[in-house]
């Protein structure tokens, strides 16, 4: 069991401000620790403080004790007596760990002296400052000075820095990087919208990317299903936490096996299902390999050019085809399957007969590889402003050569998750 102490004997600490003991005395207060693993090394690497508070035996809730605390202008002190309550109970863990503690932002307008106390309390309880993971909110600060004084104090004497909540509110990169923090946190909202919304997806994984590149490890937190553990496997993330892979709780060396050993199954079924969506993908290749050759045959065989797309155009995810000449003007008009006519509303942009293609990718891939079926990067196409891969490759005769073109909705297809290689 976590020992509890309320905020009232706090007081009696000498290295301790007093405390208004009309705002916190019915309070109890205990620590809990949550796991953050590492994927790369299946190993439980940190552990999240965070506080749990009652009142006769009644919980209550985080935000209603920082809203009394910041009512009776106690703010700063209560965050004092949480590190300082967080670093005592997990004082005499021997375990090759970091310790991830919040700051608030209001105690970081006296770097110096908070620091100080901080560094004298690690030691009192025999914890490094560089075993410290101190995270800060990048957007909550109203003096931002004062905060990178801080963070680079912080730095100096042995702190680790993470900057939590990164991607929500008015987040910045530009004060990202001036922070230069060890770890970002990512606010859970990406992931659930990730979840939810395949743009989304795209866009989580691009920042992952990003903020590993700019030289900061990126830490997923709020996994609570497999298809969220999936998609932060798949983003390539440094560190995982949540609820999937350990509640807050006590810290023990068998509750270290048992979160590595749930960290190492759920990458196995991620593992698992992920080889046979790349066997349901590749099989739908080389469906789509067989129908365009089987096109280009048809093509050939002087088949006219809508009664040819027909089979092609009745596979899922393929919205038209159409030909360009060899300068890459279009032939005609776009060729439509049943199911996928043009819209109705005046559009003039899908009358593009005689349009000039010759600037786009799938036009020059397929003159620079004419054996091959190239697949362009996703773009927002013309005429439907919705994102398209073009298959395209060339047909070429005695005296002539064409493209042949296929236009698809890879957001339609296997969740969006279908990947295209350079050519089918």
């Amino acid at each position: 069991m976590n020992r509890v102490i309320s905020l009232s004997r706090h007081r009696k600490l000498r290295t301790q401000p007093p405390y208004r003991q009309s705002i916190f005395a019915d309070l109890d207060f205990s620590s809990a620790y949550q796991p953050i693993l590492s994927p790369t090394h299946q190993k439980l690497v940190g552990f999240e403080a965070l506080v749990r508070v009652t009142r006769d035996q009644q919980p209550v809730s985080p935000a209603e004790l920082f809203s009394r605390a910041n009512s009776s202008e106690q703010t700063v002190e209560l965050d004092s007596f949480l590190l300082h309550r967080h670093l005592e109970q997990f004082a005499g863990h021997t375990m090759p760990v970091w310790l991830f503690l919040n700051i608030n932002p209001e105690t970081c307008i006296h770097p110096a002296s908070s620091l100080d106390r901080l560094v004298d309390h690690c030691r009192a309880c025999g914890i490094a400052p560089d075993r410290v993971v101190l995270e800060l909110v990048e957007t909550a600060s109203d003096n931002p000075d004062a905060l990178l004084k801080f963070i680079h104090m912080a730095k100096t004497k042995g702190f680790r820095i993470a900057i939590d909540d990164f991607g929500v509110g008015d987040s910045n990169f530009e004060r990202l990087w001036r922070m230069d923090p060890m770890i970002v946190k990512l606010d859970r909202s990406l992931l659930v919208n990730a979840e939810q919304h395949h743009r989304a997806r795209l866009l989580l994984e691009s920042l992952v990317r990003m903020i590993r590149e700019s030289g900061s490890l990126v830490l997923l937190e709020g996994i609570e299903s497999e298809t969220q553990a999936k998609i932060a496997l798949a983003t390539e993330a440094d560190l995982l936490q949540g609820f999937l892979l350990g509640r807050p709780g006590e810290v023990n060396p068998t509750l270290v096996e048992e979160r590595e050993a749930g960290l190492k199954s759920v990458m196995n079924r991620s593992r698992e299902s992920t080889l046979q969506e790349s066997t349901d993908h590749n099989d739908f290749l080389r469906l789509l390999r067989f129908e365009i050759l089987e096109t280009c045959h048809r093509l050939a065989r002087g088949e006219a050019f809508t009664s040819a797309c027909e089979p092609m155009l009745r596979i899922s995810g393929i919205k038209r085809c159409f030909l360009l000449d060899r300068e890459g003007v279009q032939q005609g008009n776009l060729a439509f399957g049943t199911r996928h006519f043009a819209p109705q509303d005046f559009n003039p942009l899908y009358h593009s007969a005689g349009a000039c293609w010759a600037h786009r990718e799938y036009f020059r891939n397929a003159v620079a590889r004419p054996q091959h079926i190239n697949a362009s990067r996703p773009y927002v196409a013309l005429p439907d402003a919705i994102r398209t891969v073009t298959l395209s490759t060339s047909l070429t005769s005695a005296d002539n050569r064409q493209v042949f073109c296929v236009d698809l909705h890879p957001d339609e297809l296997f969740g969006g998750q279908l990947c295209f290689p350079q050519t089918l």
